[in-house]
């Protein structure tokens, strides 16, 4: 089972398959969301922001290299990880998916405990790539990893560590709406108990020392950073 519950798009216009693959990957404890055609593909893209989408390449609309081209130009999207899921097995198919964006081309049929494992390399890697990532920036917020230290334009503030990883959170994804139980985990651990206020003082803190245009509630599901 995964340490967090990673959201993965299913694009393929043939629901038995959809089915299958949803089945093994919510086994593995992913979260799935799919659909059948490229122009949908990119919709639930945009409003889901997954953190990865398994495509196919033959689609009705508009075919997977295109949707695939399509996502690559979304800016919120630019660090979704999209992998060709296809029965499409020529050389040419698989360069003009590699061209598209894709970071990974696999062909069907694929037994699924191997289609597991190739999902979960590719968001390790991505989890690599984005811990690599020292400084988070938006607008005149510049929060250092490394320095532990965050600044508002010239200002530097010292927060307590759960005020910064709520902070390091939240920034990492903005217009992402994180759920309490996500950020409980990601900020407290799974371990630790805390009261349901908790999360509550912390982003009241955090909104003190910011400003309130940066931290927004969403009633009922929990919290997202510069709402669009």
């Amino acid at each position: 089972m995964n340490q967090t519950k990673s959201t993965i798009l299913i694009v393929d216009d043939e629901p038995d398959i959809v089915e299958i693959l949803r089945y093994n990957l919510e086994k593995e404890g992913f979260s799935t969301i799919s659909a059948g055609n490229g122009l949908s593909a990119v919709s639930l893209a945009k409003e889901h922001q997954p953190d990865l989408i398994l495509l196919d390449v033959m689609l009705p609309d508009m075919d997977g290299i295109q949707t695939c081209e399509t996502i690559r130009t979304i800016p919120e999207l630019k660090n979704t990880i999209i992998a060709f899921l296809t029965a499409r097995s020529e050389d040419y198919s698989e360069i003009a998916g590699f061209q598209a964006g894709a970071d990974d081309y696999i062909t069907k049929p694929i037994r699924p405990k191997v289609l597991i494992t190739r999902i979960q390399s590719l968001l390790k890697r991505k989890s690599i790539t984005e811990d690599s990532k020292q400084i988070l920036t938006y607008k005149d917020i510049c929060l250092d990893k490394e320095k532990f230290q965050v600044s508002v334009g010239n200002t530097v503030l010292n927060l307590p560590n759960k005020e910064f990883k709520l902070l390091e959170i939240l920034i990492s994804k903005p217009e992402h709406v994180f759920s309490r139980d996500e950020i409980y985990t990601s900020v407290w651990g799974k371990e630790t108990i805390v009261g349901d206020r908790t999360i509550d003082v912390h982003i009241r803190r955090l909104r003190e020392k910011l400003g309130e245009q940066y931290i927004f509630t969403i009633k009922g599901i929990g919290y997202v950073f510069a709402r669009g």
